[in-house]
């Protein structure tokens, strides 16, 4: 009798997609937006990908991640087309790009980003299209910066700089300033980067107490080694009040190739345009606000307590009742913590803090329905709360930015 042979079918498990881990798609995403020839890795990315997507190639695989981390492909505030550009710029400690919004504002195209946290890179892809590089520190992000671009933007990290990260630092027996190593060194990076690529202006931003800290030494270094790279220098405190009903003042400081434009060339802030009527924080309260946003009893208790021990020792330390009127306190990376520095009142309930959005809009975002009546170019918020505040808290105040860039790029 003749041996049947019975094949058994393989099982048919559905295999889920794959998509590209981090820095490929900085890769992927960079190339897409920029189509600089530096990112023509991202050609093999989109083959890596191939069973990812219905159709081949990189316009297909960008899709289909938009798709999959923002249920659409939309993004709101694309970069210039390709050959209309005004100027080129490069996007470092980019946060959730409020240097890009003001230079794109402005017809400025970026052609590289650099974010180390995870979050914010999912931000900044979701309004621009593009997903930052990470670490600028290391040397394989530093290899896809393109050789020649107009401008290096960006506000490095203020911790070590700052009142509060100094204070903090010293109470805890650490070094702060170019002496810690992780965040202090990260200027050095940028000016290790000014010095390669030689653009042709810097554009900087840190807190206002980077001229003083550590005896005006911080600063002095700072000044010394970009005129060293033959770069001019100018500098100065401006508070965003001007500019968003939010008190918020940070040193922003700018220089030319004096290779370039001579050893002459000056940044005059005094031309940068200030507007002249004063902000109202209820210009961006919205009416109708969710009850979790309400302070809780124990919460709302607590901080008058706090507020009243530090009052009979004679400090200012405490919460911050906002007047609708005026401006707010600075919003910091801690507002996710308890809201304390900026609350709103609320007849016959406890004070509530500001909702993401508004948080947005303090800093000069557009956010629709609250200072643009456009939905297609409002800010997209992807994070959870807690990440917002941090994010919002971090950032500049983008019409500012907007106002000196577009006097830097008069220069240009």
């Amino acid at each position: 009798m003749e041996e049947k042979i019975v094949i058994k079918s393989k099982s048919k498990k559905v295999v889920k997609p794959i998509y590209p881990d981090d820095q490929d798609l900085a890769l992927l995403t960079h190339y897409h937006s920029t189509n600089e020839p530096i990112y023509g890795e991202a050609v093999s990315v989109a083959e890596k990908f191939i069973n990812s997507v219905n159709e081949p190639g990189i316009e297909n695989l960008y899709n289909a991640v938009q798709t999959k981390m923002f249920d659409n492909t939309i993004v709101p505030f694309p970069g210039p087309e390709k050959g209309k550009e005004l100027f080129t710029f490069i996007d470092l400690f980019a946060g959730i790009g409020g240097f890009r919004m003001a230079l794109q504002n402005l017809g400025g195209q970026c052609v590289f980003t650099s974010e180390w946290d995870k979050y914010s890179r999912q931000t900044y892809f979701a309004n621009y299209g593009e997903y930052p590089f990470g670490d600028i520190t290391k040397d394989n992000v530093k290899q896809y910066i393109p050789q020649k671009f107009d401008i290096i933007c960006g506000g490095f990290p203020c911790q070590p700089f700052s009142i509060a990260g100094v204070s903090k630092k010293i109470s805890l027996g650490r070094l702060h300033g170019f002496a810690d190593e992780k965040q202090g060194n990260l200027f050095f990076h940028i000016a290790d980067i000014i010095e390669k690529h030689r653009p042709k202006a810097f554009f900087l931003e840190n807190v206002k107490n980077l001229v003083s800290h550590d005896k005006k030494q911080t600063f002095k270094v700072i000044k010394e080694t970009l005129e060293a790279l033959n770069y001019s220098f100018d500098h100065k405190v401006i508070d965003g009040k001007h500019f968003v009903p939010q008190h918020r003042e940070r040193t922003l400081m700018v220089g030319f190739d004096k290779n370039i434009y001579g050893d002459d060339v000056k940044f005059d802030f005094n031309k940068v345009e200030i507007p002249e009527e004063p902000q109202m924080l209820k210009t961006i309260l919205q009416s109708e606000v969710d009850p979790k946003y309400t302070l809780s009893d124990k919460l709302w208790n607590y901080l008058q307590d706090y507020a009243k021990k530090h009052k009979e020792k004679g400090n200012g330390f405490g919460f911050g009742l906002a007047n609708p009127d005026g401006i707010s306190r600075t919003i910091s990376a801690r507002y996710y913590k308890d809201g304390a520095e900026i609350l709103i009142a609320q007849p016959g309930k406890n004070p509530r803090r500001l909702v993401p959005s508004e948080a947005a809009a303090l800093q000069g975002y557009p956010i629709y329905p609250i200072n643009t009546m456009d939905k297609t170019k409002s800010l997209k918020i992807t994070v959870s709360d807690n990440q917002a505040y941090r994010q919002f808290g971090n950032s500049v105040v983008m019409p500012l930015i907007q106002a000196i860039g577009k006097q830097l790029t008069k220069q240009l």
